[in-house]
Order: C-alpha cells, then sequence, then structure tokens
C-alpha cells in the first residue's frame, strides 16, 4: 500500500497542476496557428491525461501492486483473500476506489450522451427545416436557403451537408462562394463536430476546470483554422479572406459549423499575412508531446506493478 501512495500522489497533484498550468501554457503557444491539427491533438492529449491520471490514481490505490506484477492468476487469489481475511483498510480503499472512478466514468458517460444525443436531434430538426426551405444546387453541391441574412455552414452527421444562403450567394463572388463550401466541407471530411463534443462534453461533466473550459474554446477555434487551411490548398488566401470578411456578421446555427462568427476577422488576418508552416522539428516536438501525455500517466501507474514483479523475481532467484 505504501509503494503505491507515491504514483498515486504523483498522479493526482499531475492532475490538479495540468488543469490550472496547461491552459495557459497551450494557450500562450504561438505555434498553434501555424499547426491548428497537431494543437487540436495536444489539447485533446491533455484533456485525456489529467482524467486517465485520476483514474489511474484510484487504481494503483485501489488495486494491490501484487496483482499488476503478478498476472491474472493471483488477482484471483488476491480478491479471495482480501474478501475473506483482508484487512479492513484495504477493502475500504477499494471500495473507495472503485465509488469514485465509477462516478467519474459515469458523469463522463452520461454528458457525452446529452451532448451527442443533442446535437443529433437539433440536427434532425434542421435538416427538416432545409427539406422544406431549401433546395439542392447541384453547381456548388449544397443546400441553398432563400434567406436574406449571409450564412454559410455546414450541418454534420453521417449524410453531412453544406448549407448557404441566398443573402450570401448574392454578395459573394463564385470563386468566394466556392471557397467558403469547401472550408465547410473541410469540416464535414474532417467529422470535426465530434472534436467540438469532445471539448463540450469534458466542461460539462466538470464545469470550473481551467484546461476543460479553455480546451473547448480553443478546440472550436482551431478547427476553424483547420478548415481554412484545407480550403486555402485549392482556393487562394486571399479570395477566402474576402469571403470571411462578408460573411463576418453572420450567425450560424449553434449545433453547426460556420464559416463566420466571432473568429472570422482573428481568420481574415490570418490569411492575408500567413506564417510558415510548422518546421519538421516542430512538428516532431508536438508529436512527441502528445505520446507523453497520453502513455506518461501510464507509465507512473506501473511503477508499483513493476517493482513488485521485480521485487518477486529477485526473491525467486536469492532463493532458488
Amino acid at each position: 500500500m505504501i509503494t503505491a501512495i507515491v504514483p498515486a500522489a504523483v498522479l493526482t497533484i499531475y492532475a490538479i497542476i495540468a488543469a490550472v498550468v496547461l491552459p495557459r501554457l497551450l494557450g500562450e503557444a504561438k505555434w498553434a496557428d501555424r499547426a491548428p491539427r497537431l494543437a487540436i491533438a495536444v489539447w485533446q492529449a491533455a484533456c485525456a491525461s489529467v482524467i486517465v491520471s485520476v483514474l489511474l490514481a484510484v487504481f494503483v490505490l485501489a488495486v494491490p501492486a501484487a496483482v499488476v506484477g503478478h498476472g491474472l492468476a493471483e488477482f484471483f487469489a488476491a480478491c479471495e483473500e482480501m474478501l475473506t481475511d483482508g484487512p479492513d483498510l484495504i477493502m475500504a480503499t477499494m471500495g473507495s476506489g472503485a465509488a469514485v472512478a465509477g462516478a467519474l466514468i459515469v458523469r463522463v458517460a452520461w454528458c457525452a450522451v446529452s451532448v451527442l444525443t443533442g446535437a443529433r436531434a437539433e440536427r434532425r430538426r434542421h435538416a427538416e427545416m432545409l427539406a422544406l426551405l431549401g433546395r439542392h444546387d447541384g453547381a456548388l453541391n449544397a443546400i441553398v436557403v432563400d434567406f436574406d441574412e449571409r450564412l454559410a455552414y455546414c450541418v454534420p452527421g453521417r449524410r453531412g451537408r453544406a448549407v448557404i444562403t441566398t443573402g450570401a450567394l448574392r454578395d459573394l463572388s463564385e470563386e468566394e462562394a466556392a471557397a467558403v463550401l469547401a472550408h465547410e466541407r473541410a469540416h464535414l471530411r474532417g467529422r470535426h463536430h465530434l472534436v467540438l463534443a469532445f471539448g463540450e462534453v469534458l466542461a460539462r461533466a466538470f464545469p470550473g476546470v481551467p484546461l476543460f473550459e479553455r480546451a473547448r474554446t480553443e478546440l472550436a477555434r482551431l478547427v476553424e483554422l483547420l478548415a481554412d487551411d484545407l480550403a486555402a490548398r485549392r482556393h487562394p488566401r486571399i479570395v477566402i479572406a474576402a469571403a470571411l470578411v462578408r460573411l463576418a456578421t453572420g450567425r450560424a446555427p449553434a449545433f453547426t459549423l460556420g464559416a463566420g462568427g466571432e473568429t472570422a476577422l482573428i481568420r481574415v488576418r490570418r490569411m492575408l499575412t500567413p506564417e510558415p508552416p510548422l518546421d519538421r522539428r516542430g512538428r516532431l516536438t508536438g508529436a512527441l508531446a502528445v505520446g507523453l501525455l497520453l502513455a506518461g500517466p501510464a507509465m507512473v501507474a506501473l511503477v508499483p506493478g513493476l517493482v513488485s514483479l521485480l521485487a518477486h523475481h529477485c526473491h525467486e532467484l536469492l532463493f532458488a
């Protein structure tokens, strides 16, 4: 039990510090706008590492190190021994650990179901409205809605579709409209709504946690930057910038991903004054950071089991 306390404490302290410090460090990272796809992965890995660290801290305290070190057969033997003759402290620790881990998992699962089913229901209702009010334009490969406000957005899902209003078509040139719709189709192909759902689930499950609150905002911004970059592969950046200026005041439905919105003007500057892409060393460093964030907690949690395993084999060698 004493051996397990140190890794559990390390994991718990890391989770607390990371939840407060990481949003500041990642939020100030200048490279994120140059590599939005990598930045999305880093934010998601940071959030996952905090959740996993808490779960593993509970696991380390609740499961004896010998169980991890000696294998499945001794797991059942250990369980049987603890259920019959085990100390009350161990039983209480295992029960408390299971309760904490279960509550954490249930909370995340409940919020995930709530977010995903709610968004799906809203998209279904909106799709029914589009079927009545919109028309499919084969040349644009999008749904056109007769509406004066300048809007372009996509409705994600199994049969995702790009939507543009007549108000937007009236003010955009043909090339600008094509660039905007390329942006929206990039959202659909990349399933960016799931990235947004990830941030929304954690922020809703654990309100007030700085990392999750900041991650929700940053993920929403980064998917827009990523879609801009993907659209820029086929359309000039100045065309995308001009389209964003005209769509900046548009307010797409909350459950969709729109080309305009609050970040539009910031993205215009990024399109007009692009920075060089992140170099190979920077991308490798980011990938290593993702790997460390995901694997680090597991490595710490394995320490008690490895110590127990080494002690067991050393004992066998000495007294064989």
